[in-house]
């Protein structure tokens, strides 16, 4: 990958940058004064917030921690952060990044890496396969996985029960789903805005059918667009087959995470695919009577479903990763802080928490945990089995590639749709079209 080729693809960031001001690491600090460092977290419920106050506590006066939030959808939380860190925002100490973003950022040399080996041991012990797939680049450890996320399945098992089906057998696939609500009358609850949900789920029923829509991306501006492929026509035939029949939602191409919940929780509601947060949320609408119990009583879980029934399907993969800004005033600090916020009882506290899955496998052994999430052994199965978005410096070039060849769900056709993807992206890709 060329160096112009990079600095074309990133000078938006850094013009944005010149508007920022000077003082972008606030009041300087006195000398000898306890180090305070900045953690730009994305929004949760308060629970980085308490891990920031625990492990500032924790460091015996080493340092403390101060959370500044982000914006809520990601790819605000992305164009944030490029702002500071083009312009060598010192007072990045650590920021949490989505997973997609870890390449592009360790790319252009805003994080800050792991070289020791018994620091990568501490940081990546137990965690599970999918989350540290994102941690890396060029062979060298540039964020550590905090909390990792997948999709379930969840059904309404009244309905299952209705149709003599079993969404936790194998063969159930995405087309049975699909017939199964269409015959009992009931909607699937997906994300099908034109956002970075929408891009979750094209890309898992890609990888769930032995594709990936982008290959050789080591090779940068020069790798491969693929989704003119059996697997990319299977996963258009699923997106055109749900829009275009009766049990997609009346909100398809603009439903995200929380439209999809409130179908699903509906007297319509079937199937959804969706994360766990959403089991919990079910339960706090319960105690504050906007649900019923009966509602929490019928819902079951299962692994997200197969594009086909003879290959298990790669769960989509979320979550956040740990970085540290290339930057940083205080490197020994940022690490120590890093390991705390990180550990496994960081991992177990955080998940029974906030409702978001822990990144390391013995977290979901905890009492607590399995107090709070029944299902929290499938959730770390399909963490560990879970695809990857592609891997790539140019990943938001591609989401944006991919979202508007598929928006709407309703145009969506198989082979039509992958190919013109494929030439839309290698145009993005080589610099003959701007997004």
């Amino acid at each position: 990958m060329s160096a112009s080729r990079w600095q074309a693809h990133t000078r938006w960031a850094m013009l944005l940058a010149l508007v920022v001001p000077l003082a972008l690491s606030g009041c300087t600090q006195d000398a000898g004064a306890t180090p305070k460092l900045t953690w730009y977290i994305n929004p949760d419920n308060g629970g980085q917030k308490k891990l920031a106050e625990r492990c500032g506590q924790e460091s015996g006066g080493a340092f403390t921690i101060e959370t500044q939030i982000l914006p809520n959808e990601a790819d605000q939380q992305r164009e944030q952060l490029v702002r500071r860190l083009a312009a060598s925002d010192p007072s990045i100490d650590l920021m949490s990044l989505d997973p997609p973003f870890v390449a592009e950022f360790a790319n252009a040399g805003y994080l800050l890496p792991v070289t020791d080996p018994a620091d990568v041991k501490t940081l990546t012990d137990g965690v599970l396969k999918g989350p540290m797939d994102t941690a890396r680049w060029e062979g060298k450890l540039v964020a550590t996985p905090f909390w990792a996320n997948t999709q379930l399945l969840w059904y309404r098992k009244s309905v299952a029960t209705a149709a003599g089906v079993d969404p936790t057998a194998p063969e159930f696939t995405w087309d049975r789903m699909i017939d199964t609500a269409v015959g009992q009358g009931k909607r699937i609850g997906v994300q099908g805005r034109r956002y970075e949900g929408f891009m979750v789920w094209i890309n898992a029923l890609t990888v769930s059918g032995g594709g990936q829509i982008i290959t050789n991306t080591e090779a940068g501006d020069a790798a491969t667009p693929s989704m003119a492929s059996p697997a990319g026509d299977l996963a258009a035939d699923t997106v055109g087959k749900l829009s275009r029949s009766p049990a997609a939602p009346a909100d398809l191409s603009t439903a995200g995470e929380e439209e999809s919940r409130t179908v699903f929780q509906s007297d319509n509601g079937g199937f959804m695919v969706n994360w766990p947060y959403v089991y919990q949320a079910a339960k706090e609408a319960v105690a504050e009577g906007g649900l019923s119990q009966a509602v929490v009583d019928d819902i079951g879980w299962a692994r997200y479903p197969r594009v086909d029934a003879g290959r298990p399907s790669a769960p989509p993969l979320g979550g956040i990763n740990l970085a540290m800004g290339a930057f940083t005033k205080y490197p020994t600090q940022a690490l120590a802080a890093v390991k705390c916020i990180t550990s496994l009882k960081s991992n177990a506290e955080y998940m029974v928490e906030s409702g978001n899955p822990a990144a390391r496998a013995a977290a979901y052994d905890a009492p607590e945990v399995r107090a709070a999430f029944p299902m929290a052994p499938l959730i770390r199965e399909s963490i560990n089995d879970a695809g990857a978005r592609p891997i790539t410096p140019y990943y938001g070039d591609v989401s944006v590639s991919v979202q508007r060849n598929w928006h709407p769900p309703t145009n969506v056709k198989a082979p039509e749709t992958p190919q013109a993807t494929d030439t839309y992206m290698s145009e993005v890709l080589s610099g003959e079209r701007l997004l």
